[in-house]
């Protein structure tokens, strides 16, 4: 197992490198952000694909291949054409001409090793194979329920930006009426759907770190926590929309 699990690292880490040398070219360290849910797909499939295929397997890699096509579809659909995202200009200006080896090791490498950690569950359970029952069929519906939330979450607030006269505005509407980010409150859902799922093959504690560590990326790390403070500063009456609006999970808001 040790050694398996070595090699998807090694691997996760050439990917992330080889698209580092893409965006020195294009001078666009954003590209990374496309190829978040890529590192989960080539982890799970090189897995998967390297060992003997149980229903628990077959299951596995449809969620993680189904999760990581959407994700990837819709970041490379929204941000094509776009320029740098504004946080990677900001450590650019920093770092200046470090910046291209700081951002192989802080940005990139980096984001290899998470997905490497968030997907130990995925691995290990497909390692150890599995049939489907009981977990399985309440991690599918925590994983849909995910999935449908921050699909749909996108695909309002892509409307809303599409009319320019919303231009500089709040969107409010929808689900964003219950939750200001249930983007990624589908996103926890979907990796603690999928955890749940592994437990097909037994509980093994230490992959617990798996979706902990997910849910702490999004509520206090790249998720909410920085996306809130970009949005204080840019958006006016955000800070009204805050106080009426659960932060992430979803409730009625306040009058």
């Amino acid at each position: 197992m040790s050694s398996l699990l070595l090699w998807n690292l090694l691997t996760v880490a050439f990917l992330h490198t080889a698209v580092w040398l893409v965006s020195l070219l294009k001078r666009d360290v954003s590209i990374v952000d496309l190829f978040w849910a890529v590192g989960f797909a080539v982890i799970t499939c090189r897995t998967a694909l390297l060992v003997q295929w149980t229903p628990l397997s077959g299951l596995l890699v449809a969620m993680v291949l189904i999760w990581a096509l959407r994700l990837s579809g819709y970041l490379t659909w929204r941000n094509w054409g776009e320029p740098e995202d504004h946080r990677y200009g900001k450590m650019r200006e920093y770092w200046g001409r470090r910046f291209p080896l700081v951002s192989l090791f802080t940005v990139f490498l980096l984001q290899a090793l998470l997905t490497w950690i968030v997907a130990l569950p995925v691995q290990t359970s497909i390692l150890q194979g599995g049939n489907l029952g009981v977990f399985a069929t309440i991690g599918v519906l925590l994983w849909t329920i995910g999935l449908v939330f921050e699909a749909v979450g996108d695909w309002q607030l892509a409307r809303f930006k599409a009319d320019q006269a919303n231009a500089g505005k709040v969107m409010d509407h929808g689900l964003w009426r219950y939750t200001r980010h249930p983007n990624y409150f589908g996103e926890f859902l979907v990796w603690w759907g999928i955890y749940v799922a592994t437990l097909e093959a037994g509980f093994v504690w230490w992959t617990l770190i798996g979706p902990v560590l997910m849910s702490i990326l999004l509520l206090k790390v790249s998720g909410v926590t920085l996306l809130e403070k970009s949005l204080q500063a840019r958006k006016q009456g955000y800070d009204d929309y805050a106080r009426r609006t659960s932060a992430f999970f979803p409730w009625l808001p306040k009058s």
